[in-house]
């Protein structure tokens, strides 16, 4: 392996894993769309790699409230998955799929509210993943999603905890999606264990 840490990726690197957040987060927007029965537009997302520390920065600071759903990622390859999403979306998300005429309490979920986020998590990141599995031909699933709600700062707690010891990097793709009335930024983060990423790469013909 060439690589000790996901900072020692190359641009080309860089540019093959924009490209699968390019496709995946395409197939996020088509299955946003569905969901919420829109015409749903998106731009190219930011693809970045970044210490697990700063990252509470770029989503507005450690005590921004936000919505994560957390998957962890099996088959040929492993590691985890969590989509982020702030309050605005989540509560147009709730409003639209549950018909709720007021604005839910996003830090406080009910039962069905926790239920519709874990299903709009399992088809979003799906939608990565199997844009991850169809360009590299490797079986990759997913677990059942877990949904919290919390402050940035201390969610990050989690992948740090779960992935710390393989690297204190993650991969942190920021997607804006736009309808005619709002404009919604997500975000999808992925920590792959360095091996797991070496078979990504061979995977697309490309040497880690």
């Amino acid at each position: 392996m060439g690589i000790k840490d996901l900072s020692q990726l190359s641009d080309m690197h860089i540019d093959v894993l924009r490209e699968i957040g390019n496709i995946g987060a395409g197939n996020a927007a088509t299955s946003l769309a569905q969901m919420l029965n829109r015409k749903i537009d998106m731009t190219t997302p930011s693809v970045r790699i970044m210490d697990i520390t700063d990252v509470d920065k770029a989503m507005g600071g450690p005590e921004t409230p936000v919505v994560a759903i957390l998957v962890e990622i099996t088959g040929d390859i492993h590691g985890i998955m969590m989509f982020v999403v702030g309050k605005p979306f989540t509560q147009l998300l709730l409003q639209v799929l549950l018909g709720e005429e007021t604005k839910p309490d996003c830090m406080n979920l009910t039962d069905i509210e926790n239920s519709a986020l874990s299903e709009i998590g399992n088809i979003m990141i799906g939608s990565y993943v199997n844009a991850i599995a169809s360009i590299s031909n490797l079986k990759i699933d997913i677990s059942v999603p877990a949904v919290t709600a919390d402050m940035v700062g201390s969610l990050l707690t989690v992948p740090a905890a779960e992935m710390g010891a393989v690297s204190d990097k993650i991969i942190f793709v920021e997607d804006d999606f736009k309808n005619a009335d709002d404009r919604i930024t997500a975000n999808m983060m992925l920590i792959p264990s360095l091996d797991s990423l070496e078979k990504l790469m061979n995977g697309l013909g490309i040497e880690l």
